[in-house]
């Protein structure tokens, strides 16, 4: 059995924030975050994170979940 689980990152249009996530089901989640701009609940829609920049497949929920932790804690620079 397949299994997909996504690390990716999006940012706002001024490229200005990062937000980290991780999914088993990209499309959906992007379309999540875009539903979710200008709601102030969250913090991709408070700051329109919703432009994808970057993504990683993993087979495992666990990979995906140490290399997000791995993006947290780089610099913004990187």
């Amino acid at each position: 059995m397949n299994h997909n689980y996504f690390v990716y990152i999006t940012t706002n249009s001024k490229r200005e924030v990062l937000y980290i996530g991780v999914t088993n089901d990209l499309e959906t989640r992007l379309l999540q975050h875009f539903e979710n701009s200008k709601e102030k609940k969250s913090f991709a829609g408070k700051y329109f994170c919703y432009h994808l920049v970057y993504y990683e497949r993993h087979d495992f929920i666990q990979h995906a979940i140490e290399r997000e932790k791995e993006f947290k804690k780089w610099r913004r620079e990187k």
